[in-house]
């Protein structure tokens, strides 16, 4: 069994009524499937989305500060008060510093909520193994929403960060993004050592995203 996390980002197709449709294409095929099937919301469907799927609900970021004077923010108390089951942290299109992944990673371990580290190579998939997530996910930016996968364009990245990842931490989980959107994508990650993938565009920004999905998972 693979993991595939959907990462819903800021996409129109990904918001609100539409956010719950493609909650609802998760859950049917998380059904018909072994793989686990988990997707990432925006802050403002998470408490709606959590409370009517049963596909693991996340965040896709939080903050690391305490309950507090800390306007705008967002913290792993928060999300958890609404169901989630976890958080992104250190997306590319969100980073991070080391002392607030760390703080991250342990606050949502202490809350029983899962922590998915996002890296952009080798070295900093190490690091962030070190710091003990439940997993961390490689995705070299330039790739991102490319329609080129890591696995094809850059394999030595997936192998290479399994490999550093497993010699620091031998629990963590690595997943494989960027540019994932196939089967044969998926299976290639796999291949490659991976445990799973996480992917945004292939799946929400699809014109069938049902039919998407159920090719990514071999359904189809």
């Amino acid at each position: 069994m693979g993991v595939v996390i959907i990462n819903f980002k800021a996409y129109e197709e990904g918001f609100g009524k539409r956010a719950m449709e493609l909650a609802k294409i998760a859950e049917n095929v998380a059904s018909r499937c072994d793989d686990y099937i988990g997707i990432a919301v925006s802050f403002l469907d998470l408490p709606v989305i959590a409370k009517e799927v049963s596909v693991d609900v996340y965040a896709q970021h939080v903050d690391a500060v305490e309950f507090g004077s800390h306007t705008g923010r967002i913290n792993a108390e928060m999300i958890a008060e609404y169901g989630a089951k976890g958080s992104l942290i250190n997306h590319s299109e969100r980073r991070l510093r080391l002392a607030d992944i760390e703080y991250n990673v342990s606050k949502l371990k202490d809350l029983g909520l899962t922590s998915v580290v996002c890296t952009n190579n080798v070295p900093t998939t190490a690091a962030a193994a070190a710091l003990n997530p439940d997993f961390v996910a490689v995705e070299p930016p330039e790739l991102i929403g490319s329609g080129i996968p890591v696995s094809k364009a850059e394999p030595e990245i997936v192998q290479n960060s399994v490999r550093a990842a497993k010699s620091v931490n031998q629990k963590v989980r690595v997943l494989c993004g960027a540019g994932i959107t196939t089967h044969e994508d998926y299976v290639k990650a796999l291949e490659l050592g991976a445990e799973g993938v996480l992917l945004a565009s292939g799946i929400v920004k699809a014109k069938d995203q049902k039919k998407a999905l159920e090719e990514l998972v071999g359904l189809i």
